[in-house]
């Protein structure tokens, strides 16, 4: 650090280090004269970053190597037979291997810039193959781009072609896989060392971010197939709330909607990644692209033209299911929102009900209470007024022999009164009772 900063006692911040090698990280190799680049993309997951590190080591095992470069995801080792780097990236790793070639050197089809790599090395990589390419690198005085166009025949593959580099080369592929790589031919005319490798580095990407790209496409065939059948199960559950006539149809179309939403929503967390990731590539592919500075060759597509026919397309119906997916979901929201609406406002209907009943039926056990009450007081009052008869005319027995026969009369007459006024209060109240229900 510098001394002026040593003496303010300055506190670095952890990353600052770090995220400007990052910066700096993954810089275009120079490259002069005859060159074979071999450029291999393996998809892995996520926790393969270790197992890659130790193949590397195991690489340099069996040569003399010089790490020119090295960090976290990025490693360039040198050794006498080729030039290899090793770039780690989110889902996948790739590994880019420079041969140097004599002017004019012939080369055989299955020439590889990786030939001294042993076969168990390749094996060891972890992940699955997913890019294989190779750029040949040659001069316009080793082959002249009017051979290459005479070559061409009408019949033949689409070939993609364009000069780049404000017409400092000329770019030539078809994007097949022939023999298990696809191909780049560069015809370099009057680009620098930093100019070439900058060239080459963005074929590579471009062939690259296209494969990775296109991964998306099988996953929105398969999910626009489970879609169409989402929308009709909606319109059907749209269909049925119109036709719904009680609280029970309602709880059903529910719970089939809960159901559908479930599912729209397991698929829209499954695809979410892989529909955002082939966006992301796809403006790879078309920044790559637009940085070549491609110019028409008559008669020939350019790359931004190949991809706008032969990508897009794809691109487009992967943009198109994530949408439907999203609009589907939203929506089930709605519809479900006003289903339970619904629901809550029967709910709601049935709950004043019941208030209803319950203020009736407190009505009438007040009314009850009330005559409860009022016959208590007669029955009170008159064993009083009896009792004062008896200590008033206690030396009358004829009066306490009518008093007795009265009072015997009475009790049963006043009892089955009180019972009966309350058994009539009891069935009003049940007759309310079962007449809201």
């Amino acid at each position: 650090m510098h001394p002026r900063l040593m003496l303010a006692d300055l506190e670095e911040h952890p990353l600052r280090q770090r995220l400007n090698n990052e910066f700096h990280a993954r810089p275009p190799i120079p490259l002069l004269g005859a060159v074979l680049v071999s450029h291999l993309v393996f998809k892995h997951s996520a926790t393969t970053a270790q197992a890659e590190k130790e193949n590397l080591a195991k690489l340099c095992q069996g040569h003399v190597c010089t790490a020119i470069d090295s960090s976290d995801s990025h490693v360039m080792i040198e050794t006498g037979a080729f030039r290899m780097r090793w770039e780690l990236h989110t889902e996948f790793s790739s590994y880019t291997f420079f041969q140097p070639l004599e002017e004019g050197q012939e080369l055989h089809p299955d020439a590889t810039a990786f030939d001294a790599v042993q076969p168990e090395w390749l094996k060891g990589i972890p992940g699955k193959l997913m890019v294989a390419t190779h750029v040949e690198l040659r001069s316009t005085r080793e082959i002249s781009p009017d051979s290459v166009l005479a070559g061409l025949t009408p019949n033949g593959r689409t070939m993609v072609a364009a000069r780049v580099a404000d017409n400092a080369a000329w770019i030539f592929t078809d994007f097949k896989i022939d023999n298990g790589f696809s191909r780049f031919l560069i015809l370099n005319d009057k680009m620098t060392q930093r100019q070439t490798g900058r060239t080459v580095q963005r074929l590579c990407e471009i062939e690259t971010y296209r494969m990775m790209a296109l991964l998306g496409l099988p996953v929105a065939k398969e999910v626009g197939k489970w879609l169409y059948q989402g929308e009709k199960q909606l319109a059907a559950l749209m269909d049925r709330i119109g036709q719904a006539r009680s609280a029970e149809d309602e709880r059903d179309i529910l719970a089939s909607l809960s159901t559908l939403a479930a599912e729209v929503e397991h698929s829209v967390a499954r695809t979410t990644f892989r529909f955002g990731a082939a966006r992301a590539y796809h403006g790879l592919v078309m920044q790559r692209i637009e940085e070549l500075r491609e110019q028409r060759i008559s008669g020939l597509p350019t790359f931004g033209e190949f991809m706008q026919r032969r990508l897009l397309p794809g691109m487009n119906t992967c943009e198109a299911i994530a949408r439907r997916q999203e609009e589907l979901s939203a929506r089930v929201a709605r519809n479900s929102q006003l289903l339970r609406t619904r629901v809550d406002i029967e709910l709601e209907r049935q709950n004043q009900e019941l208030l209803a009943q319950m203020n009736r039926r407190a009505k009438l056990q007040l009314h009850l209470q009330e005559a409860v009450e009022g016959l208590s007081v007669v029955v009170l009052t008159y064993y009083g007024s009896q009792l004062v008869q008896y200590l008033a005319k206690g030396t009358k027995d004829l009066h306490h022999l009518n008093t007795d026969l009265i009072t015997a009369i009475s009790i049963p007459i006043i009892a089955g009164l009180v019972a009966w006024g309350t058994r009539r209060m009891r069935k009003k109240l049940a007759a309310e009772d079962g007449g809201t229900h």
